[in-house]
């Protein structure tokens, strides 16, 4: 019996082959985007599931507020953390702390070699995270001073091998360290990817060399705290218990600074799509993003089905002679149900087969456009084909279930005696499908029209700092001592004699990346404790104003005649008001404390972008200091930016041999920061315009049914007198009107949506009326098209032979 089936519903694909062919290709389409949607968003949300206590861990997260306002979020907080914690609450079996320590730089063949995620980590890493171990004893590895584990990959690259256990390294050309450990490199989903771990009883030793204490530190930020919970403990009833504990240490502290903090518990498995807080370990995705893109791939499918349920509805009076006379030789309704799902089968066989090929061909183009990781082998993934085995059996019975129902009701009396026509129903599902779809497209199309404006809105924004024609060296890491002053001014004077070089300046931070230097406590000198506040910190050298064309609304910039510039600092406009002026102007000459030292300001600039537009303005401190260790910042000139790149390194290497030259553009650099948005948006369009080209296709062939259904009426029509532009008018309108509707639906949907997502932007676009009202009318463009190849072609029919059809 199945077997007829089958070949039945083959021969019905094969004598309408038109009609097959827009279902096959339509949810081959959809089908193909959805699966390829749906890898991505599985291995964005498949972060941290490779570690076995990943329902377990949780990250210490740290908000800090001043007078009650919020002024830093931080995924590092303080040290004292998760020692104070574990004594006091019995729920917290177990903490690791990491501290980000940045690049270093070993030897191999007597060559520098850069290793840039380097980490300080206590010894319940290993116990905590599941890392494993290709040698060494994971209860042991972090356990001495100046001991290292090193991934798999940094083993081979120094030593060839993992057979390490003993053997020691020298970084930076000053300490050398025993390695205990060679651990499985991180996998691609984790946040946490670290080349070399460091014990972090080596960080204290270091810090108790400088008489710091960071084990008791509440007010000394910049570590990672993971805690391991007890099974079955509750996250939020562990939560509860950490303000007694902070107040019991610094309550009384914080209270004479007018300042809180609050800790919180970040589950390990949300932090890559919803954690974007100071020192982040890693880079993090969207969770909105991922979402939004999820549900675009469902959006597609859907239409791709509602394709085939228009469609196959709109057949139904083609079909009813059919259905009548099996149920006169003794067909039950069950098996024309039967019959027409098997036809829904075949025809979502054949897309799936189709829409394999497709993902084969498109994974390479959209990794590239994406920047995911997507391979072949996910077709070895046994979550792919459940998937795929999911969505084949939806759309075999959310397409064909309507369809079929209606097909099989058909009265046999009625349709063998040809008083069958379409039902007011079903001609009213069609309408409410086709609205869907076109209500969906809309969507779509409003949502990357507003994505596309946003993101060249952030692109063309002047900064208020100048980062064209700037190469940017990263600072040196080995051999920096009390001589670094000297070697950088000859170094700078050597270069100034350039023709291609035009300024330099060294800095802590550069454009296009967060202040890592954060300052509490900072205060007019002679106000109370309570007005202390936070600032972001950028240490630069003299030239750094002149280089980056900083604009001085009040004061100057810092000079070498002024003999007490090294005690000198400039604001920008809204650390100004975040001191209490209104006025720059006011500000000038009044001294701060800064950590225990006083610092005149010498001026005030205008507010600049540090980071991409998405981030507002921060309080933030220029500070002199003639010395400073950081990135340097060379102007070139355009048609010699080759030629300098030689000369930089020449002078660079001679001046600080053993460190690795590395270098960038800063503009490309600043530019990183909108990769992920310029590529959602480029993901975004080119789903949309798939959907839009599965509407359409669904469009075009229920035109082409509901045009040879009137063809005797426009025969008529024309045998009166009715001219060929009234007749398109005629079917035009139908289409219109729907369109019209869905038009109604989408605006306020994709008003909310738009405006939802533009929240996450400090700068941002106001949503004008042509954000609507374009796509709508790009919409209506295409649509009367796709039905006017039909339309037309009816419209110019000879009127005799179209009343000869019956």
């Amino acid at each position: 019996m199945i077997k007829n089936y089958l070949k039945i519903a083959w021969r019905n694909i094969i004598r309408h082959k038109a009609y097959s062919g827009i279902n096959v290709f339509g949810l081959a389409i959809g089908i193909a985007a959805c699966l390829l949607i749906l890898q991505y968003v599985s291995f964005e949300l498949s972060y941290e599931n490779f570690q076995g206590n990943k329902d377990r861990i949780y990250r210490v997260q740290q908000d800090r507020y001043d007078n009650g306002k919020l002024s830093t979020q931080w995924a590092a907080g303080a040290f004292a953390v998760g020692n104070s914690f574990k004594n006091a609450i019995p729920e917290i079996e177990d903490y690791v702390k990491v501290v980000q320590q940045g690049q270093v730089i070993t030897e191999v063949n007597h060559q520098p070699l850069k290793i840039d995620k380097v980490f300080y980590a206590s010894s319940s890493f290993f116990n905590i995270f599941t890392y494993p171990l290709v040698a060494g004893n994971k209860k042991t590895a972090l356990t001495e001073p100046f001991t290292v584990a090193l991934s798999e990959t940094i083993a081979r690259k120094i030593f060839g091998n993992t057979n390490v256990i003993g053997k020691t390294i020298e970084l930076n050309h000053k300490r050398t360290y025993t390695i205990t450990a060679v651990y499985k490199d991180a996998p691609v989903n984790t946040q946490l990817k670290p080349d070399i771990l460091l014990s972090y009883v080596t960080f204290i030793n270091l810090q108790a060399q400088n008489n710091n204490t960071p084990e008791t530190a509440w007010q000394w930020d910049g570590c990672l705290t993971y805690v391991l919970l007890q099974k079955g403990a509750n996250p939020a009833a562990v939560e509860k218990k950490f303000p007694p504990v902070v107040g019991k240490a610094v309550g009384a502290d914080m209270k004479k600074f007018n300042a809180s903090v609050t800790y919180l518990l970040q589950p390990l498995k949300d932090i890559h799509l919803y954690s974007h807080y100071m020192m982040e370990p890693g880079t993090n995705g969207d969770g909105k993003t991922v979402y939004l893109l999820l549900g675009i791939a469902f959006f597609i499918v859907i239409i791709a089905w509602v394709n085939y349920i228009n469609l196959a509805t709109a057949r139904a009076i083609t079909r009813a002679r059919e259905v009548g006379v099996r149920k006169a030789i003794g067909s039950q309704r069950k098996q024309l149900i039967v019959q027409f799902l098997s036809e829904s089968a075949v025809l979502n066989g054949l897309a799936l087969v189709l829409a394999l090929s497709i993902v084969l061909i498109a994974i390479p183009g959209f990794n590239n456009l994406s920047g995911q990781q997507l391979s072949f082998s996910l077709f070895i993934k046994s979550n792919f084909w459940l998937g795929l085995i999911a969505l084949f059996i939806t759309g075999v019975f959310f397409s064909g279930l309507y369809p079929a129902f209606v097909l099989s009701g058909f009265k046999p009396i009625e349709v063998l005696k040809g008083k069958m026509s379409g039902t007011r129903q079903s001609t009213w599902l069609r309408k409410s499908l086709v609205v869907f779809q076109f209500a969906a497209s809309l969507f779509l199309l409003i949502g990357t029209l507003i994505v596309y404006r946003q993101i060249q809105y952030m692109r063309k924004q002047p900064l208020g700092i100048n980062i064209e024609q700037t190469l940017v060296v990263t600072s040196p890491i080995v051999r920096v001592d009390s001589t670094f002053l000297q070697k950088i001014t000859t170094l700078k004077k050597e270069l100034s004699q350039e023709s291609s070089v035009r300024n330099i300046a060294v800095s802590t931070s550069i454009p296009g990346e967060a202040v890592g230097w954060n300052a509490g406590g900072i205060k007019l000198v002679g106000t109370d404790e309570s007005t202390q506040k936070q600032y972001r910190v950028i240490g630069v050298d003299y030239d750094f104003i002149k280089t980056y064309g900083l604009k001085i609304i009040a004061g100057r910039e810092f000079s070498k005649e002024f003999g007490t510039d090294d005690h000198a600092v400039i604001f920008n406009r809204k650390g100004i008001e975040q001191l209490g002026f209104n006025k720059p102007e006011e500000a000038l000459g009044k001294k701060i404390d800064f950590w225990g030292e006083q610092y005149t300001i010498a001026g005030v600039s205008e507010n600049f972008h540090q980071q991409s537009l998405r981030e507002s303005y921060e309080p933030l401190i220029l500070r002199c200091i003639p010395d400073v260790h950081g990135y340097m910042s060379v102007k070139v000139n355009p048609s010699q930016a080759s030629q300098t790149v030689d000369r930089v390194k020449s002078a660079w290497s001679k001046f600080f041999p053993g460190n690795t030259f590395e270098y960038f553009f800063l503009d490309d650099h600043f530019d990183e920061q909108y990769k992920a948005d310029q590529r959602f948006g480029q993901v975004f369009s080119l789903f949309t315009g798939l959907a839009i080209l599965v509407a359409c296709l669904g469009l075009f062939g229920l035109a082409s049914f509901i045009t040879l259904q009137r063809t005797k009426e426009i025969g008529i029509r024309k045998v009166l007198g009715a001219s060929v532009a009234s007749i398109l008018n005629l079917l035009y309108r139908e289409f219109a009107l729907l369109l019209f509707i869905a038009f109604i639906i989408a605006t306020p949907v994709a008003w909310f949506s738009a405006s939802n997502w533009l929240q996450g932007y400090a700068f941002r676009i106001n949503i004008h009326w042509i954000y609507f009202v374009f796509p709508f009318i790009f919409i209506i463009a295409i649509a009367l098209v796709t039905v006017s190849f039909q339309a037309i072609k009816a419209a110019l029919a000879n009127p005799v032979k179209s009343l000869r059809t019956e």
